[in-house]
This record gives C-alpha cells, structure tokens and sequence, in this order.
C-alpha cells in the first residue's frame, strides 16, 4: 500500500512538472559557432523554437570587455579581417534599423551584450514573428550570420546603430 502511494505521489509530481515546464518542447533549430577576425574561437549560439516562439542563444568568450551591439546579418559568410562578407543586417521587411527608432526595428536588431572582464558574456533575445517567417528569413539561400560589434548599438541609428566594427561572426547552420 505504501508503494501504491509513492508510486501515485512520483506520478503525480511528474505529470506537475510537466504542466508547468509548458505543453510544447523546445526544439533547436540551428546553431552557429563565432570567431575572431583572428580565427580565435568568440562562443557558440543556439537558435531554438517552442512552438510559435523562436529564441536566440548566445555564450560568448575571448572578447574585450564592454558592451558590444549584436545584429543578425543578411549573409551566411564570415570571411575575416572584418567579416564584411556578412553582409548588411537581416532586414526582409525593409524597416529602418533600432528598437528606438520611431521606423524601426527589423530582423536582424539584437540586444546590446556586456562582456565582463573576463571576456565572457551570455545573452537570450526572443525573435520577433512567427517561426514560418523567422526560419524561411534565416534560411534563406545565402543563410544568416550573427556579428558582434566593438561597440553599442544605440538602438537608433540607420542602418548598424553606431555599434562600429565587426570584431566576430557565425554562421546559422541548421539543425
């Protein structure tokens, strides 16, 4: 009787977490790994879907301290010293760039990340629109790199928001 009852009591605590963990899994779509213009390893990023939601990933290492502007860009391509293979930022409803800006904001902006003094920094932004639209903009047949940049992003700017140079890339690769 006492076995019914831990059994019925694991159960029951199993089918709880369930339910608050959410109906829909997560399923990872892509990942990419960043270098430095230097070919030095920068951090990987995961790109995962739950049900319509998309999320963005990021645990970056090596990189100067500071805040740094991230952006996905138009092309899967990161050829250094300045990855400017990457292309302009992913922006396939032509909008201005910038969650400031009163035009903005379009695909590709990203939030701002802090490295700390270890050069070390981890960052999650939630991808706006549906995940049919996110996957067919970030699939597309050139693919999508994600770049940080030395500097912030001032979340106004057209077209790169002041965030300065490209100092590492990935490309998307799907899962």
């Amino acid at each position: 009787m006492l076995r019914k009852f831990a059994i019925s009591i694991v159960l029951c605590i199993a089918l709880t977490a369930c339910a608050s963990l959410g109906e829909v899994p997560t399923k990872k779509l892509a990942t990419a790994t960043l270098r430095q213009a230097n070919g030095l390893p920068a951090g990987t990023a995961i790109l995962t879907a739950a049900g319509e939601k998309v999320t963005l990933s990021l645990a970056l290492a090596g990189l100067p301290a500071g805040q740094k502007g991230m952006h996905l860009h138009m092309v899967g391509r990161c050829d250094a010293p300045d990855f400017a293979s990457a292309g302009g930022h992913l922006n396939p409803g032509g909008r201005q760039h910038g969650t400031a800006n009163p035009s903005g904001s379009h695909l590709g902006d990203l939030p701002n990340v802090v490295i700390d003094s270890n050069g070390a920094a981890a960052v999650s932004a939630q991808l706006p629109g549906t995940r049919a639209v996110l996957e067919a903009a970030l699939f597309d047949a050139d693919g999508t790199a994600i770049v940080v940049h030395a500097g912030p992003d001032d979340y106004r700017t057209d077209p790169s928001g002041n965030s300065g140079a490209r100092i590492a890339c990935g490309v998307l690769t799907r899962s």
